[in-house]
């Protein structure tokens, strides 16, 4: 098979989907193990013509990048003008996996893609009016165009089947993997002290302004709060108390260390697809406190200390029984962990793939 992956979020500094989009392309680069063709395509900006071949570099894929000025525009226009084919550019194909970014148009061959959330449709007040009219599209045309669409999680999916109206047997389920730099054994961050660790976009949906007042309620001084995150949209969180250290966004090697070296790795998301940090810092041997919502039951399997995402004063105890029971929570975690491998998801989608083939 000749597959088309599109690769366009692989543009910008990795968050979640960027995470999702790269360990898939590798788990199915591994699973097509040289016996089908696989390329990776995007429509692109400078940045992404330097971002995007760095991000593949070690992943052994064909990499077709069209430089285009403004090309947020071009990939909307191209999706709703609805051509020419994506054949045009890159010649007969056999699959096409779009991303969230795009829908384009093809001739023939199967039609895929990924839905990490539904959070546009559930929660429209959590995202931009961008990002709403975007996915909104995407969604419109995933419903009745795709012969496969793939979700991170069985919540994912359930949505997907109910809100999107999409059969389930065009739905398929392909959980996350871990990246093999999170790991417990390696060198731990130090911040002078201990600290609890959250990483998050800095937007509402993310729900850190709980989890500053819960670090307030706790009252210790010893216990730093550091936040690793890109900046974000909505209203703030307030940063600037003492006891709270904004370390802004990090590559993943400074990522596992601050894993490594948190006394307890802190989730208060309001909702996620699947919550993919979750697993990452178990991975590194993080004790792990995480929102009781039920979106985040796969990441966190019977392995982390859960909270009413809306009381500060319940993420405030969580983190207090994290702190305690840390030898029982990290074995649990990091065997939780290890039950996800992007092999597995390159597998489900080549499976995928060639049984709708």
């Amino acid at each position: 098979m000749r597959i088309a992956f599109d690769v366009s979020p692989l543009s910008h500094p990795r968050s979640g989907i960027g995470t999702y989009l790269r360990g898939s392309l590798a788990g199915l680069a591994e699973a097509a193990a040289g016996e089908h063709e696989i390329v990776a395509f995007a429509p692109t900006s400078p940045q992404g013509t330097k971002a995007i071949p760095a991000a593949l570099a070690e992943i052994p894929v064909e990499v077709r990048l069209q430089f285009l000025p403004f090309a947020h525009f071009w990939r909307q226009g191209w999706s709703r003008l609805a051509r020419p084919a994506v054949e045009r550019f890159l010649g007969p194909i056999d699959v096409l996996h779009f991303s969230d970014w795009m829908y384009p148009p093809q001739r023939a061959g199967i039609r895929a893609t990924t839905v990490h959330d539904l959070v546009p449709l559930r929660h429209p007040e959590w995202v931009q009016g961008r990002t709403r009219r975007m996915h909104t599209a995407k969604y419109r045309n995933t419903a009745h165009s795709c012969d496969l669409v793939f979700a991170n999680s069985q919540f994912t999916a359930h949505d997907v089947v109910e809100l999107l109206g999409v059969s389930e047997e065009r739905v398929r389920v392909a959980l996350p993997g871990v990246d093999a730099v999170f790991m417990s054994d390696g060198v731990s961050a130090e911040l002078g002290g201990d600290y609890v660790l959250t990483v998050a976009t800095l937007e509402p949906r993310k729900n850190l302004a709980a989890l500053v007042e819960a670090h307030a309620l706790l009252g210790r001084d010893d216990l730093l709060l550091a936040v690793v995150g890109a900046e974000g949209w909505g209203d703030q969180p307030a940063l600037d108390r003492p006891g709270i250290a904004r370390l802004g966004y990090v590559d993943d090697d400074e990522l596992a260390r601050l894993y490594r070296g948190a006394a307890v790795f802190v989730y208060p998301s309001r909702f996620e697809g699947f919550g993919l940090p979750v697993i990452e810092a178990m991975a590194c041997g993080a004790p792990v406190v995480c929102s009781s919502h039920e979106s985040m039951d796969e990441a966190c399997g019977n392995t982390a200390v859960r909270a009413d995402p809306e009381d500060p004063a319940a993420i405030a105890r969580a983190i207090e029984i994290a702190l305690d029971p840390r030898a029982e929570l990290v074995p649990r975690g990091l065997a939780h962990a290890a039950r996800f491998s992007w092999s597995h998801t390159g597998r489900v989608f080549l499976d995928a793939y060639l049984a709708a083939a």
